[in-house]
């Protein structure tokens, strides 16, 4: 089904029904293989916006804003290559389901897709900038890897032999590692254009993401003993344990200089290899919200953070 690619100025102040919690669709079934990671029921997630910036070497955060803020489903931002906006996935007011959005800083908010009844999760910008890569959930409820290309064309699956897809962090132009669900879910590098998928790591985290710079992606490696640690993975097949994750979390994000952050509640850490530890870069305590997902502009100059309400207790 093609994409939609319509103005939607109002976005943001739509109310729509909660229709999932602080993870995502492609998600559930993974839970029904492991209960971590998050409440069974519904939290209202949005999206907010600050500067990032070093001062004497040290990241330091601006004031956060809100970009999204609505009722319901927002997350998974992914900055756009100019770092001048980001996709996200939200609910769709008309018909429930998962689409992808485009939040600009300084211009109208855009659904690119109206693909009802399938869902769209985790837009990711592919390498050679002709499209979007995404997770569809089928009318069959079968997830795979698609392409949203920018021209409008037809939508296309890229690996049409792997599903259950949820998550996925490109390598390179015709690399990908993907999050499979399973029992335990696994790390899979698939190569486009044919070969046969290989695992490569099991038991790992949702969350994946391309390193800068490098033929790279970092995953978290979740222990027997409920330690989870930060992983790299590169092309040639190296796989390198990084750090502790702080409090055993998930969720994280590199800035274009090779720091990584994570969010443990309100509070935002961050690392950078060769460092013997995390360090606290900013404390959003008093806005009474835990932060989930974050992404960094490709410049490094700008942070989403996925909040949801501080006050629920898990």
């Amino acid at each position: 089904m093609r994409p939609l690619f319509a103005s939607a100025h109002v976005i943001a102040f739509l109310a729509l029904a909660t229709a999932s919690c602080g993870g995502d669709t492609p998600e559930s079934s993974a839970e029904a293989v492991a209960e971590r990671d998050r409440p069974t029921f519904p939290l209202d997630a949005d999206i907010w916006v600050a500067d990032l910036d070093r001062q004497d070497g040290a990241l330091v955060l601006g004031p956060p804003r809100e970009a999204i803020h609505r009722a319901g489903y927002d997350n998974q931002p992914y900055f756009t290559p100019d770092g001048e906006g980001f996709w996200y996935a939200g609910m769709d007011e008309h018909s429930g389901q998962a689409e992808i959005f485009l939040y600009r800083m300084n211009g109208p908010f855009e659904q690119v897709t109206q693909t009802a009844p399938e869902s769209e999760y985790s837009p990711t910008p592919l390498p050679d900038g002709t499209g979007l890569s995404v997770v569809r959930v089928e009318p069959d409820s079968t997830q795979r890897l698609w392409k949203i290309p920018f021209d409008g064309s037809e939508d296309t699956v890229l690996l049409p032999n792997l599903a259950p897809v949820g998550y996925h962090a490109w390598i390179d132009a015709s690399t990908v590692a993907l999050f499979v669900l399973g029992s335990p879910p696994t790390l899979q590098i698939a190569e486009l254009g044919g070969g046969t998928p290989r695992a490569v790591g099991g038991d790992i985290g949702r969350s994946i993401r391309s390193i800068p710079g490098v033929a790279a992606v970092s995953f978290v490696a979740l222990g027997e003993d409920s330690t989870a640690v930060l992983t790299r993975y590169d092309l040639d097949g190296t796989i390198t344990p990084l750090v502790e994750t702080v409090g055993n979390g998930d969720f994280h994000a590199w800035t274009p200089d090779g720091t990584v952050l994570m969010a443990r509640g309100a509070q935002i850490h961050a690392w950078t290899p060769g460092d013997a530890g995390w360090t606290l870069v900013a404390d959003l305590t008093e806005h009474n919200v835990r932060v989930t997902r974050l992404a960094v502009s490709p410049d490094g100059t700008h942070i989403a953070l996925v909040v949801e309400p501080g006050n629920v207790t898990l």
